[in-house]
């Protein structure tokens, strides 16, 4: 996924390089479209099961880790906002982390690693 990449790309950056304004925006869209397919791939997922999204396991379990994924893109746009490059790359390998481990659960639990939200 390019978006996933890119934010790679910005955490491996060099410590206490000064932000250009474009990082900023950049790390706001990649992080929302990598939200945006979790999101989809989750539901996708709980529905190929059979499990709606409003199943009180299926449905929290997919929001609580949703959640978490929002709050580090969320603490990465600040740091990048703050002009702080290392609070950021830090925050982005934890959006990194936590983004691999919801298509490790979603591998486990539903037997595919990504199911596309795409026709």
């Amino acid at each position: 996924m390019a978006p996933l990449i890119s934010l790679r790309m910005l955490a491996q950056g060099e410590a206490g390089a000064a932000l250009p304004r474009r990082v900023v925006v950049e790390v706001a869209q990649a992080t929302a479209a990598v939200l945006a397919e979790a999101e989809a791939a989750g539901l996708a997922a709980l529905t190929a099961v059979g499990v709606g999204s409003g199943h009180p396991r299926g449905g929290t379990f997919l929001q609580v880790r949703l959640d978490r994924l929002a709050a580090a893109a969320e603490d990465a746009i600040s740091a990048a906002r703050d002009g702080d490059s290392g609070e950021m790359r830090r925050h982005l390998r934890r959006f990194d982390t936590l983004t691999s481990a919801i298509w490790t659960v979603q591998e486990s639990l539903y037997g595919s690693r990504r199911v596309s939200a795409a026709p």
